[in-house]
């Protein structure tokens, strides 16, 4: 199993290139199951989950083909299976959006309950009472979903309690190819859904309120295929921003977007960060000093999104003062605080609430990554600590980090990966 070893000390300087967003590839991967022609998707991330995701499509028969440019041409009409598996599913939890698009194309689909992150309880009750307004028949059977429409799904009025990403986006894959409208009231807004959205569009659906808590699908009889670039990843993004600010240094990153990013923006520029935009890139300076500490609290979007509350932790960490972060979204999303401690962090829960007292720099220590964004965190406290930091199941970081080693080499740290 491989390991990260980071050597602290070294400021991050200089520019990298932002990866294609996770979390947008994989709800358009499931989309390519609605064209009932070829897919070209351009900007996918190098990522495992992507990997997952790609594998999942093959095993049901559907043709994946990777060009010389690493675009991905995919045709869903070669398709003869409607099961994702749990030997596939178990690793990611993005593998239940192809419930929706099966259901509403094929009318049946079994599809495993997902594996992924730790962090909590993260219930698809949602994702299935959505799909029965809409008509479908579900079953839980053995640790499956079997859900079965043989006259296809009906458009339908629903609303949901939660604010769940990922049940917006089934629910509107579903509500594509429904015979008639289907309203979603408090739907999520991030941009990743607009993405989705906006890539259904672009293959013949119509959508009204993209970017709004309420969405009215009006069903097409058919999608047919598209060429579509995925936006840029915005949790990278932040992530690569709150490092240099961790570590008192100047990026600027390419191929991004700030507009995506306004919250971690603006608690950066709190913390001390001297921040510039254009039109494709950001820009952020710490002019060589030690950030002050800020308060956050998660929240859906267009709150501070709680993939980034980890990384946040690690800079308030070895922050000037005293910050308080508050988890809202995920029980055990502050799981990364223990770790941090053992670097020589003085952080405190209370609840759902981080209490961190800045300190000048931490130690270096084994540590062990918990989930995608714990590792981060973790990643962010290495470089800021004296000393060796080993961080161990690094495959968390795999998952939704491309080339993080290279990409921080890049920027001046000291930074290796070594087998396990």
């Amino acid at each position: 199993m491989d390991k990260l070893i980071i050597t602290g000390g070294n400021p991050l300087n200089g520019e990298i290139r932002i990866s294609g967003s996770k979390n947008s590839g994989l709800p358009i991967l499931a989309a390519t199951l609605l064209a009932d022609g070829p897919m070209h998707l351009q900007n996918l991330p190098h990522l495992n989950d992507i990997t997952t995701m790609l594998s999942l499509l093959r095993c049901m028969g559907v043709g994946v083909t990777i060009d010389e440019r690493m675009g991905v041409e995919i045709d869903s009409t070669s398709i003869n299976d409607f099961a994702a598996p749990y030997d596939l599913v178990k690793t990611m939890r993005a593998s239940i959006l192809v419930l929706g698009p099966l259901l509403t194309r094929f009318g049946k689909a079994d599809v495993s309950f997902p594996g992924g992150c730790a962090i909590g309880s993260r219930p698809v009750d949602i994702h299935l009472r959505g799909l029965e307004a809409m008509g479908a028949q579900i079953e839980v059977d053995g640790g499956y979903i079997r859900a079965r429409a043989p006259h296809g799904l009906k458009g339908a009025h629903f609303f949901m309690d939660i604010v769940t990403v990922g049940g917006t986006e089934n629910l509107l894959m579903a509500a594509v190819l429904a015979k008639g409208k289907t309203v979603l009231e408090n739907a999520a807004r991030e941009p990743e859904i607009v993405d989705l959205a906006n890539c259904l569009v672009r293959m013949g659906a119509q959508i009204e309120g993209i970017g709004s808590d309420s969405l009215t699908i009006h069903g097409v009889e058919r999608l047919q295929g598209c060429a579509y670039s995925v936006m840029p990843d915005r949790i990278e993004t932040g992530t690569y921003l709150t490092a240099a600010a961790a570590t008192r240094g100047r990026v600027r990153l390419r191929d991004t977007a700030a507009g995506i990013l306004d919250a971690v923006l603006l608690k950066l520029e709190e913390a001390g960060a001297h921040i510039s935009t254009g039109a494709d890139w950001i820009e952020l300076d710490m002019k060589g000093n030690r950030p002050r500490s800020v308060n956050v609290r998660t929240a859906p979007y267009p709150a501070f999104p709680t993939d980034m509350q980890a990384q946040f932790t690690a800079m308030n960490a070895v922050a000037e003062g005293t910050g308080a972060v508050t988890e809202t979204i995920f029980e055990n999303r502050l799981i990364q605080v223990h770790e941090l401690n053992r670097m020589g962090a003085n952080i405190t829960l209370e609840g759902n609430t981080a209490i961190i007292r800045g300190v000048p720099r931490l130690k270096g220590a084994p540590v062990m990554a918990s989930d995608l964004r714990a590792s981060a965190s973790l990643v962010i406290a290495g470089m800021v600590a004296d000393g060796e930091t080993l961080i161990d199941r690094i495959y968390h970081i795999d998952r939704g980090y491309e080339c993080i080693e290279e990409k921080l080499q890049i920027l001046g740290a000291n930074i290796q990966r070594v087998a396990g």
